[in-house]
């Protein structure tokens, strides 16, 4: 019996984009992508492929999509069986100096950050031994294991191949990059003063640290109260009171993609962040918790224009105009 499938080829190592439209029967062999070199562009396969899903219908990508610097542009990200992300999907890019990973730092590499979404019942749903059993039953996933790693596929290496894709995730050519590089024109004087609002009036270089403007550190900013605003973040790992209503600290690179924004994704846009860091209380005026570092920025109308002018200065070029997808990828309807 006849059965139609769809095959949305891209490989970014050879520039193209192929979608090829098929009948198929026990006479036709359906179409694969080229065989991957290297972990990376394994990793870049893997990282597309709705196979890693349990019902087949999502990937890592569907949450961490190239156009929006591999975050989501909603505030919490639909997963498998109508179910809904706890938490914002935050970017991938830029983490390879972290040493802790997710909102709440539960993993501490990146291949057990990888492995973690698959599983999650939220997000792919799909028990890490069925998914090492679908890449061993798999025909391409036999060959393409073979020739990066020289044996057949196991979750090790799946969780290694994943990682190695998202550490090439940190192209370093926005603006701010060539400015630092001796490029003095490559910033714009709102971007220059932005830049001194950013060090010195609003201090956000105590929580943002060059040159990923993250932190490996937990913050709370005073968006938990207990109440309607409930997660507890950090505290839910450590079960130290310090740690109530606190996460870590993203990187700031490409920050003008990724909205929404915070760790519930409750803050539309990048004049909201700051117009909350300028007053949180009227975001929420009963948190608890607060770090006591974070107080009230109070900045002019032209010192908030300036900030945003120096953040948008952290969008890399080729992601700023980049549209998904945009890596190798094999995604298949079965």
């Amino acid at each position: 019996m006849k059965r139609t499938r769809t095959i949305v080829l891209a490989v970014a190592s050879v520039g193209f984009l192929l979608t090829a439209s098929f009948v198929s029967n026990t006479d036709v062999v359906p179409a694969e992508p080229r065989q991957p070199q290297n972990s990376r562009e394994l990793g870049e396969v893997l990282f597309n492929d709705v196979i890693l899903s349990v019902d087949r219908t999502k990937s890592c990508a569907s949450c961490h999509k190239a156009a929006f610097a591999f975050a989501d542009n909603m505030a919490k990200s639909p997963g498998v069986n109508g179910n809904i992300t706890e938490r914002n999907t935050p970017s991938v890019m830029y983490l390879s100096k972290s040493k802790h990973f997710f909102w709440d730092g539960r993993a501490r590499t990146y291949e057990e950050q990888a492995l973690g979404p698959i599983a999650s019942p939220k997000e792919m749903g799909l028990a890490l031994p069925e998914a090492e059993k679908r890449l061993k039953e798999d025909v391409y996933y036999q060959a393409a294991f073979q020739r990066v790693f020289k044996t057949e596929p196991s979750l090790l290496l799946l969780s290694k191949a994943l990682a190695d894709f998202q550490r090439t995730l940190a192209p370093h050519d926005s603006p701010f990059d060539r400015y630092s590089a001796g490029n003095m024109d490559a910033l714009s004087p709102a971007a220059i003063r932005g830049m001194e609002v950013f060090i010195y009036d609003a201090n956000c270089v105590f929580c943002h640290k060059e040159p990923y403007f993250d932190n490996d550190e937990y913050f709370n900013i005073g968006l938990y109260n207990g109440k309607d605003r409930n997660d507890k973040g950090r505290f839910g790992i450590t079960k130290d009171s310090a740690d109530l209503g606190s996460f870590e600290t993203p990187p700031l690179r490409n920050i003008a993609l990724t909205a929404p924004y915070m760790h519930d994704g409750s803050i539309n846009t990048l004049e909201e962040v700051i117009d909350f860091y300028n007053d949180p209380n009227k975001l929420v005026n009963n948190s608890r918790n607060r770090h006591k570092e974070l107080k009230p920025l109070k900045l002019t109308k032209q010192k908030v224009s300036d900030l945003m002018a120096f953040l948008n200065s952290l969008t890399d070029d080729s992601f700023a105009h980049r549209k998904p997808p945009i890596a190798g990828a094999r995604t298949t309807a079965r």
